[in-house]
């Protein structure tokens, strides 16, 4: 995703035209009680690490290749009717990425359905790493990548164990990371591919959920400006849901970033869409974040199984 822009932000702070209305039709109560969905850290946790072991998944290698074989596989095998969507999408250098957004559906035939979605690609040079020497390598992208994917791998297997009525689709899409900053149209190709050729005729989710950097040590996931301004009730929700669940220390609910990433799209296509992505006030992303840092060391367990367990929690509750 690009970098977050702050400008934006501090005049929406400033004037307080980011509007609630219709928030509190579906806030949850902070007096109710809730029980957490199943949620397996352990399982997540390996399920980003799986991803790693493959290399960096930049478009156009044989890792890029491998890892999303074997995520298909998995869908696949925990009952999803998966779509693979391939396009030859072309970089803001001019490179073709050969892409591969991948489309997991359960219940398909369900009118009222909701979008889980996080990118699977990798950053392919380390262009924020402190040395110099290293910028010009791709990035594990065990946060920036793995994480929301191994999430949702997580949740695709709990709804295997556990089936549902609901409508709920995956989507893990591809050429979000090969960006430029500064050109705010360069990042997030495959979610603006996917919106321009939807896999599935008509295809309008009531809602979206992006999950990007979501298993970061020491993380803190506040309101992003974009998704408060356009699904301010959604974001009340799973805000809520996570301080119920007791994960208020890593849901803030001070709106501090506008980022630019793939959420923009959907809400450009007319689907109210969230971020939740990891954002310090005083440092920006995760310190690793387009490093060769980014890797299995930066993973926290707890931190999966927070994100994991609000959003898998707040499908229970849809139900």
């Amino acid at each position: 995703m690009g970098a977050p822009i702050l400008l934006l932000l501090a005049l929406w702070a400033c004037n307080g035209s980011a509007s609630r209305t219709g928030g509190d039709s579906d806030r949850t109560e902070e007096n109710s009680s809730i029980t957490a969905a199943p949620f397996s850290a352990d399982s997540a946790y390996m399920f980003v690490k799986k991803q790693v072991d493959f290399g960096p998944r930049v478009p156009n290698t044989a890792a890029h290749r491998a890892a999303g074989d074997w995520i298909v596989g998995k869908l696949k095998g925990y009952g999803a009717n998966v779509i693979e969507q391939t396009a030859t999408l072309t970089a803001f250098d001019g490179t073709p990425l050969n892409a591969r957004n991948i489309f997991a559906q359960y219940n398909p035939a369900a009118s009222d359905r909701i979008l889980l979605l996080a990118h699977w690609d990798c950053r392919p040079w380390a262009d924020k790493d402190p040395d110099p020497a290293k910028r010009t390598m791709p990035v594990d992208g065990a946060n920036d990548g793995a994480s929301g994917v191994g999430v949702l791998l997580e949740i695709a297997r709990q709804l295997s164990l556990s089936p549902t009525s609901q409508g709920i689709d995956i989507l893990l899409v591809d050429a979000e990371d090969w960006g430029n900053d500064g050109d705010e149209d360069s990042w997030a190709l495959g979610t603006r591919y996917f919106v321009e050729n939807p896999p599935v005729a008509g295809y309008a989710p009531k809602s979206a959920i992006l999950l990007d950097m979501v298993g970061g040590e020491d993380a803190r996931f506040p309101r992003e400006y974009f998704s408060e301004r356009n699904a301010p009730a959604l974001n009340a929700t799973i805000w809520g849901i996570a301080a119920q669940l007791g994960y208020g220390d890593l849901f803030p609910t001070e709106v501090e970033s506008a980022v630019t990433d793939d959420h923009i799209r959907l809400i450009e296509a007319g689907i109210p869409a969230i971020d939740i992505i990891e954002y310090h006030p005083q440092s920006g992303f995760n310190s690793r974040w387009h490093t060769t840092a980014d890797n299995m060391e930066g993973i926290s367990k707890e931190t999966l199984k927070g994100v994991g367990e609000t959003v898998a929690t707040y499908l229970k509750s849809r139900e």
